[in-house]
């Protein structure tokens, strides 16, 4: 591990971003970013211009509820100007299992992942979830690793270099290497 923060949130972000871009660069692959709003999408969309970051950009982004996206349109389709590939879905580490467990009580094999990916951070859980989902979607290479970005909550405190399987087959995901992640108390 590069760098430990001292706590989590947005405070993070550019520190992340920046490490982030440095390691997908020297790797040769592309960023999958988790960015509800598209504020932290925006700012590596701008740093990784700056840099002459040449791979792909895909933000994974929250599902739909209630017929509405916390990301405006507007703002999805500034990203989607710059070249960065949205991807939309339900979360693979909670999705139709979290609706059962809460009609029918109990607690799941993938919740129990996502909860135990949530004991080493918040963020690894993220990029775990978002490097599949955008597997998934065909939006990056089977077998490859791609530096993800995830977050406690508002902006960026983690990045981590993931190689994604599919959903069907999560249990052979790798997390070669954590880049940055905030200490937990």
């Amino acid at each position: 591990m590069h760098k430990v923060f001292e706590k989590i949130g947005p405070e993070n972000t550019e520190e992340t971003l920046t490490a982030a871009l440095e390691r997908a660069m020297e790797l040769d692959t592309d960023i999958v970013v988790a960015s509800s709003r598209g504020d932290t999408a925006l700012r590596l969309v701008e740093m990784a211009a700056a840099k002459g970051f040449k791979g792909k950009l895909v933000d994974v982004r929250l599902a739909f509820t209630g017929g509405k996206n916390p990301m405006d349109e507007e703002v999805a389709a500034s990203l989607r100007e710059k070249g960065v590939t949205l991807v939309t879905a339900a979360h693979v580490l909670s999705g139709a299992e979290r609706g059962i467990s809460k009609a029918h009580g109990g607690i799941y094999p993938v919740e129990l992942m996502a909860d135990t990916l949530r004991m080493i951070s918040r963020g690894v859980k993220v990029s775990v979830e978002i490097a599949v989902m955008a597997l998934d979607a065909g939006e990056i290479p089977f077998g490859k690793p791609v530096v993800c970005i995830g977050g406690s909550g508002r902006g960026a405190d983690t990045a981590c270099v993931v190689t994604p399987s599919y959903a069907a087959e999560i249990l052979n995901t790798r997390v070669n290497e954590i880049i940055c992640k905030p200490f937990q108390v």
